[in-house]
């Protein structure tokens, strides 16, 4: 999530209607965001259960075509490294936006083994679609930080005005600059970042997005205006567009299901996911997941879904055949789970902990905080490194 605080009023509940703030003020700050301290649900007609996958219509010229049409995360199963990142060391990089730098973990020991100086406000660590790079998101520095994940060693930043977030085109053609403040979706050369395109949007703060089955289009969250965006990956182009039916909406991180038919989006206001069709752009419902959800990462069996809770401190499940939350898993002594991703063996959960200064590691079978590691201040959006996968769709790791 975003580098602004925020902080709503309080929301009084009307029996028999949604709850809704009354004012929202966004302070912008270096800090981070806070979810609001009241949980609203809005209610609404389920839809049917998705059914499987539907066949593959032709995917985004020079995608790589995929595993398995019934599965978007087939190529993500546990080791499944790809062949130039087998013989990365495994880490966990963690932008410290308070303390512009990377902490480095060895995940073995659960121990900080280097902290590397980057830009002003990193907020994200994100593999580059080959996977041979990680860019450091320096938002309020406006530069991209490389860093060699086979030696570790940062290279010189390269240029890029206002890098909240950063995303890969599914066939590898561009890399997009989630321009948050701007207001622009920037199209840009994968290894260069020299511009090839600027989109300007309507909305406000936009900053997550993942991609359809075929690549042909992608869905942006807008965490300032409480809107979605729906952008034809090859036209560069805005084809959809709505707001949430939630007063005060913050939308956050953006996943599709395996079966490739439903999206999630967290929101940290609203207090849960919404589950939205998106071919058909219709409007979501909203399942309430808990307080300030955030993060939205897959299992390695592609059964379910880790939904980190950012102002409660805990991890609920949800169960991708079903749709249904089937768990959730509480940090001891409370914390601020936001960013992260699971372990190439799928076993570890990693997650930061936004305002306190730490990172999580829980075990993704039985829910256990394992360890709890002291970082630099306002950690964000970690990547665990190597991951499996063929290419990198960006963020802190969204491989197929």
């Amino acid at each position: 999530m975003a580098d602004r605080n925020r902080t709503p009023a309080r929301r009084s509940p009307r029996p028999g209607r949604r709850t809704a703030p009354l004012a929202l003020v966004c302070v912008l700050l270096a800090a981070g965001c806070s979810g609001g301290d009241t949980r609203a649900a809005q209610s609404g007609p389920r839809p049917a259960r998705p059914s499987a996958a539907r066949a593959a219509g032709p995917g985004l010229p020079g995608m790589p075509p995929l595993v398995d049409t019934r599965d978007l995360y087939a190529a993500d199963r546990p080791n499944r490294l790809a062949p130039q990142v087998r013989d990365f060391p495994s880490r966990v990089y963690v932008p410290n936006t308070g303390s512009d730098s990377v902490s480095v973990i060895d995940p073995k020991t659960y121990k900080v083994i280097e902290t590397i100086p980057v830009g002003v406000q990193p907020q994200h660590v994100v593999p580059s679609w080959d996977l041979k790079t990680l860019w450091v998101n320096n938002n309020r520095g406006h530069d991209l930080t490389p860093i060699d994940p086979a030696t570790g060693k940062a290279g010189k930043p390269v240029k890029v005005h206002d890098p909240y977030n950063l995303y890969f085109t599914p066939n590898g053609k561009y890399a997009i600059v989630m321009a948050s403040m701007d207001r622009q979706l920037v199209f840009r050369d994968p290894h260069t970042m020299a511009i090839r395109k600027t989109l300007p949007v309507s909305c406000g703060g936009v900053n997550h997005a993942d991609f359809s089955p075929d690549g042909r289009y992608f869905i942006v969250s807008c965490e300032f205006s409480g809107e979605l965006l729906k952008v034809d990956t090859e036209k560069m182009k805005v084809i959809g567009q709505e707001k949430l039916p939630f007063e005060g909406a913050m939308p956050q991180d953006v996943k599709i299901s395996p079966n490739g038919r439903t999206w999630y989006i967290a929101d940290m206001m609203a207090d849960g996911v919404w589950v939205l069709d998106g071919d058909r752009f219709t409007t979501p419902r909203l399942l309430p997941t808990g307080k300030g959800t955030h993060g939205l990462y897959v299992s390695r069996d592609s059964k379910k879904m880790y939904i980190s809770n950012r102002g409660e401190g805990s991890i609920s499940l949800l169960d991708f055949a079903t749709g249904d939350l089937v768990g959730k898993w509480h940090i001891p002594g409370g914390g601020s789970p936001d960013m992260g991703g699971v372990s190439a063996d799928g076993k570890v959960l990693w997650l930061s902990g936004r305002y306190n200064s730490e990172v999580y590691a829980l075990d993704t079978r039985t829910g256990r905080t394992l360890a709890k590691i002291p970082v630099g201040q306002g950690p964000h959006g970690l990547a665990v490194y190597p991951q499996p996968g063929r290419y990198s769709l960006g963020h802190t790791g969204i491989f197929r």
